[in-house]
């Protein structure tokens, strides 16, 4: 826990991700990410010199197989209000629309959902697990689809809702954060989405790790250019 609390406390500091009196919601899918979020917001709340509520938001997408018990049980154990709140994104993205490509418009129903249960719960922020690995996937997707030199930031403020997204994962490798559940004996939630390990994301992960082997560096690289190429929302801090 130690090493992803570093990770986290460096990214919050940097970024001013968490300030006194803020309402935060997180968003609990089950995965290893959501988990080590979860619990790493849970154990900072503890020290750090800002306090802060957080409570755990879990959109139920509708996917058979989709067990919300695993995660009641861990908030249970963690002393963190947990909040499902039913969705019909399955049927709209695979029975109505039949997307060919449906993770896109899956997170945005996702991410209109959770910000919905925010607003009505009276959070200010919105907690989302995105690690390192994920800054770095984003970074290709958009470049090589979209012919963009972007990625998400590690804050952003939707001026609609009057909500800011916070990333505080986004320094953490997904390989410490594999191993943090790992040595916790934590058993993420089963996958029920038949794109998991078969989408775009997924491609990018794996052309990441071919070019590593000719590039031992290359992530450090691409990261620290992000860093210092005023992508917006970066351009708040710049690495040494």
């Amino acid at each position: 826990m130690q090493k992803i609390l570093s990770y986290m406390r460096k990214a919050i500091d940097n970024y001013n991700m968490i300030e006194n009196g803020d309402k935060i919601a997180v968003g609990l899918s089950g995965g290893k990410d959501s988990t080590t979020l979860l619990m790493g917001l849970k154990a900072l709340q503890r020290f750090y010199p800002k306090k802060f509520e957080i409570i755990a938001v879990t959109i139920n997408p509708g996917f058979d197989g989709f067990n919300s018990n695993i995660l009641q049980n861990l908030c249970q154990k963690l002393d963190v209000d947990f909040i499902e709140e039913q969705s019909y994104i399955k049927e709209i993205v695979f029975d109505i629309r039949n997307e060919k490509n449906p993770c896109s418009l899956c997170a945005n129903l996702r991410r209109g959902a959770l910000n919905s249960v925010a607003i009505r719960e009276n959070c200010n922020k919105i907690a989302l697990g995105h690690n390192e690995d994920d800054v770095l996937e984003t970074f290709f997707l958009n470049l090589l689809y979209g012919g963009s030199i972007n990625t998400f930031a590690p804050t952003t403020y939707m001026d609609r809702s009057k909500i800011t997204l916070i990333r505080p994962l986004i320094y953490a490798p997904e390989k410490y954060i594999r191993n943090f559940v790992k040595k916790q004996g934590i058993e993420p939630m089963p996958k029920v989405c038949n794109m998991d390990g078969h989408s775009k994301r997924e491609d990018m992960k794996k052309l990441i790790l071919t070019f590593q082997k000719d590039i031992p560096n290359i992530r450090a690289n691409i990261y620290g250019a992000i860093q210092r190429g005023n992508i917006k929302g970066w351009d708040k801090f710049k690495c040494n």
